[in-house]
């Protein structure tokens, strides 16, 4: 472990104790400091030290036990103490006033402009006033001029670092609040497409369905077909929606399957063609680079297109056209029904979802009857990939 690692965490451990277990650690340990000239000394007319000095160094020291709590008080009972040393004729020397230092390094860093800086002239006036010496009211003057610069940089470290902490749990809290709209954001892509798949596979198997009993009679060959197809689409569905179940789980991580995209198409076109739909796929200009998002896209805004054909036009009949454009690729899905049909975005869910799905990827969609004939007509429009 480095010496700064060790540094940062001897200074947590001390940040971590109780403030007045360090004051009063400090206040003791500068109190011994004063009283050492009193202890290691001898008077030079061989009589003890007065009593007067051991007071003064003792009550100048001890009131640091409370310096943060009352910082200006503090350091006027040391300033006012230690001034009253001289009284006495036989006392030890004392080179400096530690107790006062701290004391001003303390109302520098905790106490507001006002108090400090009148602290800051009235000692300075009174070191001029009452110090026998201009070499003597120097020193002091420098020695607490520096006290409390210290001070005020301390103070600026410590804005500095509640800054730097504020920041960080701002930061903290946005990057939790975007977890939390990402999630939602997923969890509504997850119900879009549960909602495709079950809409979709449902409106087949009800359809094949329903037309199982007029064929089993009639060709019971097509009937064991339509039973398949059946099946078939259940089992895919199934598949599928345990695929996003397992997604929702909170406690489970499991890989996202690759979802069906754009060239699934034709897979889906003939899926669509096993409830006795007509349906015709075709293709012009040359493919281009899609984005996974728009790829998606593409297959779910055509697969809820033929749903909503399957389940309300009565056509008989539908076409999925690709164009490939420069710089688009444009998917019109029509048919030949009768149903009503409204435009975007006031129909249905389905047509709804259709827009937003275009838009997601910074397309657009249109939806509406159609002007060459009868039937309706979905047109999307979706960006390619940049090459």
């Amino acid at each position: 472990m480095s010496e700064l690692t060790l540094v940062g965490v001897a200074r947590r451990r001390l940040h971590a104790l109780p403030r007045l277990w360090v004051d009063g650690a400090l206040a003791a340990a500068i109190t011994v400091v004063q009283l050492w000239p009193l202890i290691s000394s001898a008077s030079s007319t061989g009589r003890p030290w007065h009593w007067w000095g051991y007071m003064v160094a003792i009550g100048a020291s001890l009131p640091l036990v409370w310096r943060r709590r009352a910082p200006v008080t503090v350091l006027a009972i040391s300033l006012c103490t230690s001034a009253l040393y001289d009284f006495a004729d036989n006392v030890a020397r004392q080179p400096i006033w530690y107790g006062v230092l701290v004391g001003f390094y303390t109302v520098a860093a905790y106490s507001s402009a006002g108090p400090r800086i009148t602290m800051l002239v009235v000692a300075t006036a009174g070191s001029l006033l009452t110090v026998g010496s201009w070499e003597t009211a120097l020193r002091g003057m420098v020695q607490v001029v520096a006290a409390y610069a210290i001070g005020r940089a301390a103070a600026t470290s410590r804005a500095h670092a509640a800054a730097l902490e504020e920041r960080a749990a701002r930061l903290e809290r946005e990057r939790q609040m975007e977890a939390e709209r990402a999630a939602e954001r997923e969890r509504a892509r997850i119900a879009r497409d549960m909602h495709d798949i079950l809409s979709h596979s449902v409106s087949l198997m009800v359809v094949q369905a329903e037309a199982g009993p007029v064929v089993v009679r009639s060709d019971p060959d097509k009937a064991e077909a339509t039973f398949d197809a059946i099946a078939s689409t259940g089992r895919d569905a199934m598949m599928q929606l345990r695929r996003m179940l397992g997604v929702l789980k909170d406690n489970e991580v499991s890989p996202r399957a690759p979802q069906p995209t754009i060239g699934d198409l034709p897979a889906l076109a003939g899926q669509a063609g096993g409830t006795g739909l007509d349906v015709a796929f075709t293709e012009s200009g040359e493919p281009r680079p899609l984005a996974s998002d728009c790829a998606v896209a593409a297959y779910r805004i055509t697969q809820e297109a033929l749903t909503n054909i399957v389940k309300h036009s009565g056509a008989d009949r539908a076409d999925i056209r690709l164009t490939w454009e420069d710089h688009t690729l444009m998917i019109d899905i029509t048919d030949n029904g009768t149903g009503a049909g409204r435009a975007l975005p006031s129909g249905g869910n389905g047509l709804i979802g259709i827009r937003e799905r275009a838009a997601a990827c910074g397309g657009a969609a249109t939806a509406g009857p159609r002007q060459d004939g009868p039937g309706f007509a979905v047109s999307v429009r979706l960006p390619l990939a940049a090459s």
